[in-house]
């Protein structure tokens, strides 16, 4: 069995690549071709964390099975200077169960959940979207401010954080300027990213233009959100999946749950766009949300690239097992 640390699968996961392979993976699971069910979430009352098993398959002339364990931690970065999220991808052949291959999960989590922020802002942002807002200066705001650059020509980015030293510290590094509040970050932007922590609404209705993109990224559990309602009923709304957008995305059921929308709010999911089954944005002025959760199957379709690219190139440690 092939074990790829973190700075392996991050080397041979570039964004450029994993952007396409997400979408691919998007549109494949759209047309029925990659299979997966709801996450399951062990929270015991006694831990710090959670642990979600995110089991899924692929059909088709290479068959694959897949399973990532992540531990999510919120407290680790403050505390331990670690990523939130913790854990591994098995990667099995799908005809004989043989295990393949075990993955570092941050580096999958980390690059995959951005690359399919940037394949919903390619199918849902407007083209002439120039300035770009990003909440959160932790491993997923990193992450996506490079996904971003990769499908828009961003002329002005801007970062808050309610830690301002890490806000500060992104945008030196990637070149964006820290503002002192999220509705600083957010007024004037075309594409906005929330990538926090939040367990209340960090983005506010008013403050949001006609025909911005939102890529709705850190709420993915039922009972926090980072958008307020008014955001969420007035948007065109997308998700990776319906099925985890109505048990997962606090952003969504919260809204329902206090009847701005009801469940036909989802328009379509992301990978019916890119398939061309469904359409998206449908004028200029037309707010869209794309609700991330993030799929099993997305990690079985990064590590299934990261695993050939490092067969190719003699990377990575075989294990007996």
């Amino acid at each position: 069995m092939l074990v790829l640390n973190y700075d392996e699968v991050s080397r041979l996961l570039p964004m450029h690549e994993c952007i396409e392979v997400m979408q691919e993976a998007l549109a494949a699971l759209a047309r029925g071709e990659m299979e997966m069910p709801l996450r399951y979430v062990f929270r015991p009352p006694s831990a710090d964390g959670l642990m979600g098993l995110m089991p899924s398959y692929r059909g088709g002339e290479r068959p694959a099975f897949a399973l990532k364990a992540i531990n999510v931690v919120p407290d680790n970065p403050r505390l331990r200077g670690l990523d939130a999220h913790q854990g591994g991808v098995l990667l099995s052949d799908g005809e004989s169960g043989e295990p393949l291959a075990f993955l570092n999960a941050s580096a999958i989590t980390e690059i995959r959940t951005a690359a399919v922020s940037a394949v919903a802002t390619r199918a849902l942002a407007r083209d002439d979207s120039r300035e770009l807002a990003i909440l959160g200066a932790g491993v997923q705001a990193r992450s996506h401010l490079e996904a971003m650059r990769a499908v828009r020509e961003f002329e002005r980015v801007r970062i808050y954080s309610p830690s301002p030293e890490h806000a500060r510290s992104l945008a030196e590094d990637g070149g964006a300027e820290a503002v002192a509040s999220a509705e600083e970050a957010v007024r004037g932007a075309d594409v906005i990213v929330t990538a926090t922590a939040a367990t209340e609404p960090v983005v506010s209705r008013g403050w949001v233009a006609d025909g911005v993109h939102i890529n709705a990224v850190g709420a993915c559990l039922p009972h926090v959100r980072e958008l307020d309602t008014r955001t969420v009923a007035d948007a065109a709304f997308f998700t990776d999946r319906r099925e985890s957008a109505e048990n997962e995305a606090g952003d969504f059921v919260l809204a329902r749950a206090e009847g701005a929308i009801g469940p036909e709010h989802i328009r379509a999911e992301l990978g019916e766009v890119v398939a061309g089954m469904a359409s998206g944005r449908s004028t200029e002025a037309e707010i869209t949300i794309f609700e991330s959760l993030g799929l099993a199957i997305e990690d079985l379709a990064a590590a299934d690239h990261v695993v050939r690219r490092a067969r190719a190139e003699g990377v990575g440690v075989d294990v007996p097992f």
